[in-house]
């Protein structure tokens, strides 16, 4: 229980921050007191010029709405407006660095602007530079700060999709965490219609809407929603297990390769094989297995001995012989 009046107003202040109503008994519980101390709370709020809204019913609810002039104790208009152009303009080319704080800032401070600033927030951003997520997709800042709204209020997601080969459905989801790679947003949800967890590009997203529904947060697999994204990028990406026989003892080999590529197997006859787990077999396993210096047969897969003959037939070329013969 929150017994320092100063201490709970701010804690109260911060929670009516988040884009969302709060039932009283909720907010109650959350502070620790009774809703009678909550609602005598809500109107020093009120008194200091913050503008809180109720709403009426059996246990009655809570929102800050934005107002006719900014709260006192917070920021002026030239700041607000600083502020606001910049976390837009962060968000939208998802700089490393910005990550989803930055997105929840923006959507409190858009929140409470009055009228007059989100107008002179959007004149200047279109003013200066399109929000792009690096390769050209545009995302605008009000899809992520929607998305950042239902992420911190628990509240369900509904939106369009569109998949990498032109595929559009729509989603409904629980949204978990927004994560920033540095060149692209993406979402990490659970999707009700599928009953499994996915990953969201941003820039593929149209018309989110939080549906007012709410949830109760479900444990990720993984523990971690960059973690989770990772894994699922890898998953995305079409592997393969290439197997090469060297014609060394490991240790050779493992002198001339970087220990991420594989740790060679020792065979009987002195030589050694190589198992690797990679995404793309061929042309770059294929020069850096040439650049061992050590003789080797590609075993599989027939992308990277396709890969191999071709880089020795380039390399025979560019010395000025032919395959079967030495200068």
């Amino acid at each position: 229980m929150t017994t320092d009046t100063p201490a709970r107003l701010l804690q109260l202040l911060s929670l009516l921050q988040t884009p969302r109503e709060w039932p009283g008994g909720e907010l109650a519980d959350r502070l620790g007191v009774s809703r009678r101390t909550v609602r005598r709370d809500i109107e020093r709020l009120r008194d200091l010029g913050y503008p809180v809204q109720a709403s009426m019913g059996a246990d009655g609810g809570y929102r800050l709405v934005a107002g006719k002039a900014m709260p006192p104790l917070v920021l002026d208009d030239e700041e607000a407006v600083a502020i606001a152009v910049g976390l837009r303009a962060g968000a939208g080319h998802a700089l490393e660095g910005v990550d989803e704080a930055s997105v929840r800032a923006l959507a409190k401070l858009e929140q409470v602007l009055p009228g007059r600033l989100r107008h002179r927030v959007s004149t200047l951003q279109a003013a200066t530079t399109p929000l792009t997520s690096g390769d050209g997709a545009t995302i605008a800042p009000e899809t992520l700060t929607v998305m950042a709204s239902a992420v911190a209020g628990n509240e369900r997601l509904r939106f369009s999709y569109r998949a990498a080969d032109g595929t559009e459905s729509r989603r409904l989801t629980e949204p978990h965490r927004l994560v920033s790679t540095g060149r692209r947003w993406y979402l990490v949800a659970y999707d009700l219609d599928r009953a499994d967890w996915r990953t969201f590009r941003v820039d593929r997203v149209g018309d989110p809407f939080a549906t007012g529904a709410r949830f109760a947060p479900r444990e990720l697999p993984t523990g971690s929603a960059a973690e989770f994204l990772r894994r699922s990028m890898y998953r995305a990406q079409e592997s393969y297990e290439a197997v090469v026989t060297f014609a060394a003892p490991p240790a050779t080999l493992s002198a001339r390769l970087p220990h991420w590529v594989g740790a060679p197997e020792p065979l009987d006859d002195g030589r050694c094989r190589l198992r690797a787990t990679v995404n793309d077999p061929k042309d770059w396993l294929a020069v850096r297995l040439a650049m061992t210096g050590l003789p080797f047969t590609v075993e599989a897969p027939p992308e990277l001995a396709e890969a191999t003959r071709a880089l020795g037939a380039r390399l025979m070329e560019a010395g000025g012989g032919t395959p079967g013969t030495t200068e």
